[in-house]
């Protein structure tokens, strides 16, 4: 049965669902928004440069439910798809990545899933990026409703890197050449260093003007 079909025949059901995910991407979006107005406040810095939001497509669901082994259903959904949802955190810096999912970390509100760093252990294609799973409750009139949503983090060099992959492996359906997939790692390494190196740059800039606000 085609994703459109399945849908269909569950069109309130699937319309909730949506509800729901928008809602919770909202409740995550508008804290994050909070704690970097607060960082601004307190050190005069911000943490994020960018955010980005989306709901998965059907397609790409009833995709991945069937490349998964399970059956396409709203059911199967809810319970084996945790990116339904997804909300993209875009830092400056790799040290930002850290101190933004710690902040996460410490909301009352948000019970954090599952985490996977794939920047401390970047997967095979050279992919980096930190992957933080939240619960997060919807207030409805007559129930709360735990939502999930996958919260990623990244930098600037590591959302371009991935952006440009993601549009490379989509022309070639998943097959690339071995050399594509090859490049695209080294390029990898490189966006690592460039990250690396703007690091060390903005420590010895801060470091700088500490020195000069003492003279």
């Amino acid at each position: 049965m085609q994703a459109a079909e399945v849908f269909q025949d569950n069109a309130e059901s699937w319309e909730t669902l949506i509800f729901l995910y928008n809602s919770a991407l909202k409740e995550v979006g508008t804290k994050l928004e909070i704690l970097n107005d607060e960082f601004v406040h307190i050190h005069r810095y911000n943490p994020i440069e960018y955010i980005k939001s989306r709901i998965k497509s059907p397609e790409s669901i009833c995709k991945k439910l069937k490349r998964n082994g399970h059956d396409t259903s709203l059911e199967n959904m809810v319970r084996y798809i945790n990116d339904i949802a997804g909300i993209r955190i875009v830092c400056s810096f790799t040290s930002d990545i850290y101190r933004m999912a710690e902040m996460i970390g410490k909301q009352n509100d948000l019970t954090v899933l599952s985490i996977k760093d794939y920047i401390h252990h970047p997967k095979e294609s050279g992919y980096k990026s930190y992957h933080m799973l939240v619960s997060v409750p919807i207030f409805l009139s007559d129930r709360v409703v735990d939502t999930k949503v996958e919260v990623q983090i990244r930098t600037i060099a590591m959302d371009f890197w991935a952006s440009l992959e993601h549009k490379i492996y989509y022309k070639f359906e998943g097959n690339a050449p071995d050399y594509i997939s090859r490049d695209l790692k080294e390029c990898s390494e490189i966006v690592s260093m460039m990250d690396a190196k703007m690091l060390q740059l903005n420590q010895a800039i801060l470091e700088a003007k500490a020195r000069q606000d003492l003279d």
